[in-house]
This record gives C-alpha cells, structure tokens and sequence, in this order.
C-alpha cells in the first residue's frame, strides 16, 4: 500500500510540476553566506522573496549551493520524504504504539499513506524544512527526562525558525527545568555563532527584521491558518487590531495551559506527554501572526494519537473529521484566495485549521477535566472507607 501510494503521488507531482520555491529562498541565502552578500537585502529573482530565518539557518543551507538546482529538487524531495517517515516513527513512538516488532512497518504504511496530508503535500511541493522541525522536536520529547542532552533538539529547531522556542516553555512548566535550561543554552549558543560569522545580519535580524511579519507575507492570505489570518478574512481587513491581539491571547493561554496541564497528568491520562506535546503546537500555530499550511505537519503525531484511541464511536467520529480536514485542501479552492472579499459560506473553508486546532485544546482540556475529576472522586471513595471503619471502631469502643 505505502509503495502504491508513493508510485501515484510521484505519478501527480511528476504531471503537476513543484515550484519548490522556498528551497530556492533557502539556496540564495545560502548562496549570500558564501558571497558575503547583505543577507537580508537579497531577494529572490523572479519572486521578490527575502529571507526570514535567523542567520543560523542561512549558515545551515550553505550545503544547498553545492548542487545545481535540478539535481538540489531530487535530493530535497528524497529527504523530506526520509524526515517525514523519521517524524512518523517518532509520533508512533512517542505515543507508544505499537510494539517495538510492528513499529517500523507501521511507520512505512504511515509514511506511504501521509503524502496527501495537505501540510505534507505542500511541504514537498514548497521544499520547506517543517518535517526537519517537527522530527528535531519529536527526537527530544522522545529521549527519557533524565537523558543530559534533552533539549537540544528543541534548542535548535527554535534556532532556526523560532516558534518551536514555545516547547521550552512547555519543557520548564512541566518540571523538566534541565531540559528546559539545555534548549535554552543551546538556542543561545546558535544565536552566538550566528552573530560570530554574520554581525550585520544578527544585529539587523533581532533588532529589525524578527519584529516585521510583513516580511513572511501578507497576513490575510487563505494560505496563512493562524488564527490571526482567520480573524483578517473573518472582518475583510489587513490587520485585525486589538480583535486579534485578545483572541490570540485568550486562545494561547487556553492552549499553553491545557498543554502544561495534560503534560503534568500523566497519572490520569494516557500518553500524557503526547497530548501536551500536541496542544503545544498547535497553540504556538494558533498565536503564531502566520502559519503557512505547511507549517501544520504536527498533524502527524495528532492522526498518531486518534488512531490509537479510536476505541469509541466519538473518538472515532473525531479521527475521521480530522483525516477529512488535513486531507481535504480545501482552502486552495476558495475563492479570493488573496483573503480579501471571501463570502461567509466561504469563511470556514478558508479558514479549516484554526477551527480544528481550537477543536483539539478543548476536547483534550474537557478530557483532563473529567479524568482528574474521577481521579479525585476515586480518592474520595478510597479514603471513605478508612474513616468510616475508624468511626465505627470507635463506637464499638465506647458501647464496650
């Protein structure tokens, strides 16, 4: 099934062609690295795209202007579709499931079948390094909390596109403040050498261009699913103002609490860890001012983690409304697809991933909810008996 799936997905990209057009953004800034070019004033030819990353990552793709750009489309496909079957084993192993016997074949009919995941399509078809980000998270929340290097993994993925930084966060509320401090000095050790090798472009990035999201794109386009881009279509305007500034911050609050909250519950809910890893990807989406689409591959360990659990009809209701949602990219069908203009009926379509990802923090809040509360009845009932026993010894005594 993954070899057919593969055969027809290579068959469609073979056909529809890939623009690839961030890989080329990354190979110009690798490109201005080793020409000593102003890192920040480059724009790609033919697509006036600047770079957004910190100059870390622009060191990171230097390697990209080793290779010619038809042979550099081959090697970046194959090893998005290496890191996506990487990611797929870690989501199957951080959820524990199944046995370490089925583990690599499921990973390989995961891998085969994740291709059409409208975040994964389009990762491939943009040559993004989301895969690379999401397998750099996953390989830290995998490693056991005693393990002295968790958290690099976390430190350099935020070193290179920042809004993984949130996972540090999750890291030191959930009491795993050595992990939380690793990820931390190691995000500061990239800054560093960042700056060592390209002072200008540092300086100009954390002082400048880090603070204009402009420069990402344009906030209202169908292809950002933050919740601030839902909110610019919503009201047909460029910049939602202090609408989105307060539900951006009630639902990152709402989300980062429920994710430090299912993180700290592994004692009444079944991979704990898991879900908070989840709900802290999805709030740091949600707030973030843009997520591309692609930027939701965290949908990988979500579709992990419902099949797993799949054992009501509800739950299993949710894992299909969940498939339809990241397999559906509907949003590229949406009329005014420049986010200005969209119709009401259009407006959820155009808007599918916040929805959903608000979705996943209250089901997942709601779900700690009732087990904690059973958690404390059940500890109630087991203190009843005690005290009732002790009364009624006591009465025997004084009727003695």
């Amino acid at each position: 099934m993954a070899a057919v799936s593969l055969a027809a997905f290579a068959t469609v990209r073979h056909f529809t062609g890939a623009t690839m057009v961030d890989m080329l953004v990354y190979r110009a800034e690798g490109a201005a690295v080793v020409h000593g070019e102003d890192l920040y004033a480059m724009r790609l030819p033919g697509w006036d795209l600047p770079a957004t990353y910190p100059p870390f990552a622009a060191m990171l793709f230097v390697p990209s202007t080793w290779f010619d750009v038809s042979t550099l489309r081959v090697l970046v496909q194959f090893l998005n579709l290496g890191l996506l079957g990487l990611a797929v084993y870690l989501s199957l192993r951080l959820i524990g499931w199944p046995g370490a016997r089925h583990r690599p074949a499921a990973a390989i009919l995961a891998t085969g079948l994740g291709v059409w995941l409208e975040p994964v399509y389009t990762t491939f078809q943009y040559g993004q390094v989301n895969l690379g980000i999401l397998c750099l998270v996953l390989w830290d929340l995998t490693r056991p909390d005693r393990n002295r290097f968790k958290g690099v993994g976390i430190g350099l993925a935020t070193a290179i596109k920042i809004t993984p930084g949130l996972f540090a966060v999750y890291l030191l509320l959930t009491g795993r403040i050595r992990a939380a401090l690793v990820s931390g000095g190691t995000f500061l050790a990239a800054g560093l050498i960042g700056w060592l090798v390209l002072p200008d472009a540092s300086f100009g990035f954390w002082t400048k261009y880090l603070w204009d999201p402009s420069r990402v794109g344009v906030t209202v386009l169908v292809d950002n699913q933050s919740l601030r881009g839902a909110v610019c279509r919503l009201l047909d305007v460029n910049d939602p103002g202090l609408v989105g500034l307060a539900a951006s911050a009630v639902v990152g609050t709402l989300g980062l609490a429920v994710a430090v909250l299912a993180g700290r519950s592994a004692r009444v809910l079944r991979r704990a860890d898991a879900w908070g890893a989840v709900c802290a990807a999805f709030t740091a989406l949600l707030v973030s001012p843009i997520s591309w689409t692609h930027h939701w591959v965290w949908c990988i360990p979500l579709i992990a983690l419902l099949v797993v659990e799949a054992r009501t009809r509800a739950r299993r209701v949710l894992l299909g409304v969940t498939l339809v949602v990241f397999l559906s990219h509907i949003m590229w069908v949406v009329p005014h697809r420049w986010g200005r203009g969209v119709a009401w009926f259009w407006q959820l379509p155009g808007a599918i991933y916040p929805p959903m990802g608000i979705a996943v923090l209250v089901v997942v809040g709601l779900r700690l909810y009732r087990a904690r509360r059973q958690a404390g009845n059940e500890s109630e009932g087991a203190w009843a008996l005690p005290r009732s026993t002790a009364d009624h010894d006591a009465a025997l005594t004084n009727q003695i």
